[in-house]
């Protein structure tokens, strides 16, 4: 079957993701491996009031032009424009506040997952239910609202995700992916649902200070491949003003970033792992059994069917790294040698190969924001370095680089204490692109093996692209099967294993990484 003609029979998958710097669109065929189309929009979250958010005219705004850039592509590709798809799913950013009224209205400005301002509930919270609430999570966002009285509280009808407002908005439909409602409220693995004793442990925290039940307040949970409603006319309207696009389409149940991570790297079986490197990186570490200890480093999510998961999350990625690239990139045009992003990132990275393992002394901190794991409120970007360090082009990249990966170390670090192990951990994120830099880097950091696939480049929108076309296979295939036997069955991957000594000199350098975290902190309170 070719893909024009999936196109035409309306044989495919729409996935769109709500990302932190590009919204994008990707579609899929009868052959959830093969790309079809693509479209994207960039954006940028916005500090206000003290608060990172994102404008809802901008969501808006970004998935008209990422759904009308994929139309234009599929006509470049395939000669036609499409009208209806087989499924679509709805991807974004996990955690954070969006708190609605009855009519759906936001009550105040969207709050994302990079605010750190949640710490006196998150405390609460923890000494209430017994487990680790971080300072992102949903809970903690309006529990501080609970603590701080906000007055939109008695008009309060609705709280959700990025990806369940989305969803809400384009069906009508009060429901969030399993893996998403993770990142909102703990879950009960056992029945992929929240957990019933910590719900009621929180009603009697909150007392009468909510206007109804935390239950009535949250989404209905759905785990992959049930059905999560269907496209709207008001809908279609929405994400189509052309008015081509018609209603009816099934979705899946909108899933968050860590969730399509997880998908689009085959990494839902336990001793499975990925890692995402974006505007903030994580690692998520499929389990075989509960953790002994409870670690404020971890989060315990779920896998898009279900599974445990426990998660590293640092606010801060790749941000600094790219800030420097564009200044270099910026130096190579003033000098009359102008070259692409890419070009440019490709030039540092197979320097930063030619580097000292420990970075020669050299430490960046990639703190743009708070970092929990790191014990920081707020960040401040730093590159520091001793009289005495190796300071050359190849040190500094390779110094940057480990920033990325070096407070997810950290957390890492937990669960080797734990006895976690791993079969293969997965990476992807655009710095992932120039072949065996990022990736031996990381696999030094680690420790352990990294895998780079061929199918990821397209990131989570890909991811929940799949998602939406297992809508159509959940009764034949569990998740893991499906991914495994239709979608990742003949996919290319390359692993790069540990280098004894990347692993000494990062080891080395994240010791440095620990005792300057001290600078970082005193930069925090001078600056």
């Amino acid at each position: 079957m070719s893909a024009r003609d999936d196109i035409a029979a309306g044989r495919t998958s729409l996935g769109i993701e709500l990302g932190s710097t590009r919204i994008k669109a990707c579609l899929v065929g009868s052959d959830p491996a093969e790309v079809l189309a693509t479209g994207t929009f960039s954006w940028e979250n916005r500090l206000e009031d003290g608060l990172w958010t994102y404008a809802l005219d901008d969501v808006w705004t970004g998935l008209r032009a990422a759904y009308a850039g994929l139309v234009d592509d599929v006509e470049r590709r395939h000669g036609l424009r499409p009208e209806t798809f087989g499924a679509i799913g709805i991807s974004a950013m996990m955690h954070g506040y969006l708190a609605l009224d009855t009519d759906g209205e936001l009550l105040v400005p969207f709050r994302t997952w990079r605010n750190t301002n949640t710490g006196p509930a998150a405390a609460e919270l923890r000494a209430a239910l017994g487990v680790n609430i971080p300072l992102r999570w949903s809970i903690a966002h309006l529990h501080q609202a609970v603590i701080d009285a906000e007055p939109h509280l008695p008009r309060l009808d609705f709280v959700t995700t990025l990806a369940g407002y989305v969803h809400h908005a384009l069906t009508g439909e009060r429901v969030l992916g399993v893996g998403d409602a993770s990142g909102m409220f703990p879950i009960d693995a056992a029945t992929a649902d929240y957990d019933a004793g910590m719900l009621r442990s929180y009603t009697e925290l909150a007392g009468d200070r909510l206007p109804a039940s935390l239950t009535a307040l949250l989404p209905a949970v759905r785990v992959a491949g049930a059905a999560a409603g269907t496209l709207t006319d008001d809908g279609a309207a929405l994400l189509d003003p052309t008015g081509a696009l018609r209603p009816g389409i099934p979705l899946c149940p909108p899933e968050g970033d860590a969730g399509t991570g997880m998908v689009a790297t085959n990494a839902v079986a336990p001793r499975t792992g990925n890692v995402s490197a974006g505007t903030s990186i994580f690692a998520m570490v499929v389990l075989e059994r509960p953790l002994a200890e409870q670690h404020d480093e971890l989060d315990l999510v779920t896998t898009p069917a279900g599974d445990a998961v426990a998660m590293v999350h640092c606010n801060n990625g790749a941000s600094e790294l790219a800030a420097w690239a564009g200044l270099f990139g910026r130096f190579a045009a003033a000098a009359g040698q102008p070259l692409d992003e890419d070009a440019v990132f490709d030039v540092l990275f197979r320097e930063a190969l030619a580097g000292e393992a420990d970075a020669g002394g050299l430490l960046a901190y990639n703190h743009l924001a708070g970092e929990p794991i790191a014990g920081l409120a707020a960040g401040r970007p730093l590159f520091v370095r001793t009289p005495d360090s190796d300071f050359h082009l190849a040190n500094f990249v390779r110094a940057q680089v480990y920033g990325v990966f070096g407070t997810l170390a950290l957390g890492m670090q937990m669960l080797t204490a734990e006895g976690v192990e791993l079969d293969r951990m997965l990476a992807h994120g655009g710095m992932f692109r120039t072949a065996g830099v990022a990736q031996r880097f990381l696999a030094g950091a680690l420790a352990a093996p990294v895998a780079v696939g061929d199918l990821a480049s397209e990131g989570g929108a890909w991811g929940i692209a799949v998602l939406a076309s297992y809508l159509a296979a959940a009764d034949e295939f569990t998740l893991g099967d499906y991914l495994d036997q239709r979608v990742f069955a003949s996919a290319s991957v390359a692993v790069v294993d540990p280098d004894p000594a990347d692993v000494a000199g990062f080891s080395s350098y994240l010791d440095r990484y620990r005792a300057g975290l001290a600078v970082e902190a005193a930069a925090v309170a001078s600056l």
